[in-house]
């Protein structure tokens, strides 16, 4: 079965336009999820809204948006009131700038999605947008209005598609020198980072997506299983806590260090003395 869009619309660049389709690149839908039941009836649980002061159940009609001007102060908004703000749509996602494909800290990143075009009359203006952003190797900005927000993408060339990938905006991304600021400055010692050097170059390797199991969800599943085939469920042993050890031996340790010393210190004892032997015979 083919994918369901999640979008519609255009790409534009200045008078170049090509019908397309956003499609999601990344979900969790396949994740184990449950329901709340009802213990003694085995019935599902729904939620409902509940007045925080006399504990009664509110309507669905008499519900409403409410912002917190003050403790205790809400500004009530209708559903017409907030549909105000939302910004008409033409479905037009126009390219405003194109840039180098690192232009963009990753921290920005939001939700990726699949950019194809969605029906064959734009497959030909689709592939030139592509093929040129490969060719000279950026990627393009665009904005458009998507989920009832004006929102920015990032749109790079992705096998025969596109990757549109929604970027967050600045007020939502945190400071990065507010969550680093009490870091303290220490002066590492040269072997420190030879022994650092040596554990990243041996640990080398390369991304493969295939490799990372989601393990909880795995072990979710085997529970669920379990259950029903009526077998009796394994209790997971907790891994014994790390010991906090000397820095430096830490590093010796990761990097296999702890047991050359004392080969190397055999050796010279060994050459020291058959050194010292021969001094005595030659003496």
């Amino acid at each position: 079965m083919a994918p369901r869009a999640n979008w519609k619309g255009f790409l534009k660049v200045g008078e170049l336009v090509c019908p397309v389709a956003l499609y999601t690149a990344a979900s969790t839908s396949e994740r184990i999820a449950f329901h709340m039941l009802n213990r003694k009836t085995g019935h599902r649980l729904h939620r409902e809204f509940v007045d925080s002061e006399t504990g009664k159940v509110v309507e669905r009609e008499d519900q409403v948006k409410g912002y917190e001007a003050g403790e205790n102060d809400y500004i009530t908004l209708d559903p017409e009131e907030v549909a105000s703000a939302v910004p008409e749509s033409d479905k037009t996602m126009e390219i405003e700038a194109f840039i180098a494909c690192d232009d963009i800290d990753d921290l920005y990143f939001d939700k990726p999605y699949y950019l194809a075009p969605s029906d064959r009359h734009g497959e030909e203006a689709f592939t030139l947008i592509r093929e040129g952003m490969k060719t000279k190797k950026v990627a393009a900005l665009a904005e458009t209005v998507l989920f009832r927000r004006v929102r920015t993408l990032l749109i790079r060339p992705h096998g025969e598609g596109l990757i549109a990938t929604t970027l967050s905006y600045d007020y939502e991304v945190r400071s990065a020198e507010e969550a680093f600021s009490e870091i303290p400055a220490f002066k590492l010692k040269g072997e420190m980072l030879d022994l650092a050097e040596h554990i990243i170059k041996t640990k080398s390797g390369r991304f493969d997506p295939k490799t990372f199991d989601d393990r909880y969800d795995a072990a979710l599943a085997e529970v669920v299983k379990a259950k029903i085939e009526g077998r009796k469920i394994k209790r997971v042993t907790p891994k014994a806590e790390g010991k906090v050890i000397d820095l430096m031996e830490a590093l010796r340790r990761s990097a296999g260090e702890n047991e050359k010393p004392a080969k190397r210190g055999r050796k010279k004892a060994a050459a020291t003395g058959k050194t010292a032997a021969s001094r005595r015979k030659a003496g």
